[in-house]
C-alpha cells in the first residue's frame, strides 16, 4: 500500500512539474513574441478590439488603432479590418468606434472592413476570417498589445490566415508592469491550452460560432 502511494506520489509531482514547466516555456514564448514585429507587405491590418467608452476608443484601442493607421500609411497593406462587438451596457461596437477613429484619421472608408459581432479573441478571428477569404486575402498584419500576439499567431495559423503580428508599444498595460505581467501570466496558461485543445477550446470560449467549414467559402 505504502509503495502505490509513494509512486502515485511521484506520478502527482511529475504532472505537476510538467505543467509548471510548460507554463514557464509558454511564458517565455509569450514574452518573446510581444517583442518581434513582423509587419510586411500584407492584404489587410486586423486591430483586435479593445473597450470604448461612450463612442470614444479607450487608451488601449486608441494605441492599438494608431499603431494600425501608421502601418496602413506606411503601405503595408490596403485593408485595415477593425474588430469588436458591443460590450454589455454600451449601445455601440468597439469596431464602429474604430472606424470613425480611424476615418478621422484620414482612412477612406473604402478601406476599412468592420466585424462587429465577436466578443472575443477568437470569435473576431473566425468572422475576420470569413470576411477575408470571401474576398481572396488571406495574409495578414495582426495588432493588439504585445502579451496578445502569440495567441493570435495560433489561432489565425489554425484560420488559414498566413499571419504576421506587429505589437503596439504606446497601449497604457505595456506601462503598468503589474497589469502588464497579469495579462503575461493569463495568456501562458491559455496558448498551451489552445494548443493543446484545439478546435475544442474555441468551443468552449465561443459556443455560438459555427463550424469553420460553414464560414470561409473556398
Amino acid at each position: 500500500m505504502a509503495s502505490r502511494s509513494t509512486a502515485l506520489g511521484r506520478v502527482v509531482l511529475g504532472v505537476v512539474l510538467l505543467a509548471l514547466l510548460v507554463w514557464a516555456a509558454s511564458a517565455v514564448m509569450v514574452v518573446y513574441w510581444g517583442t518581434r514585429d513582423e509587419a510586411g507587405p500584407a492584404d489587410a491590418i486586423v486591430v483586435l478590439g479593445a473597450a470604448q467608452y461612450v463612442g470614444r476608443p479607450s487608451p488601449v484601442l486608441r494605441a492599438r488603432l494608431d499603431h494600425a493607421i501608421a502601418l496602413y500609411k506606411r503601405g503595408y497593406a490596403p485593408l485595415l479590418v477593425l474588430t469588436g462587438g458591443v460590450g454589455e451596457g454600451d449601445t455601440t461596437s468597439e469596431a464602429a468606434v474604430g472606424r470613425r477613429y480611424a476615418e478621422k484619421a484620414g482612412i477612406p472608408d473604402s478601406s476599412i472592413l468592420t466585424e462587429e459581432h465577436g466578443r472575443t479573441t477568437t470569435e473576431s478571428l473566425y468572422a475576420v476570417s470569413a470576411l477575408l477569404h470571401e474576398r481572396d486575402a488571406t495574409s495578414v498584419i495582426l495588432v493588439s498589445d504585445p502579451f496578445h500576439v502569440l495567441r493570435l499567431r495560433v489561432l489565425a495559423n489554425r484560420l488559414d490566415l498566413q499571419a504576421a503580428t506587429s505589437p503596439t508599444r504606446t497601449s497604457p498595460i505595456s506601462a503598468n508592469r503589474d497589469e502588464r505581467w497579469s495579462y503575461v501570466v493569463s495568456e501562458s496558461v491559455k496558448v498551451p491550452l489552445t494548443l493543446l485543445l484545439g478546435g475544442r477550446v474555441d468551443r468552449l470560449v465561443a459556443p455560438d460560432i459555427p463550424p469553420l467549414d460553414s464560414l470561409i467559402r473556398r
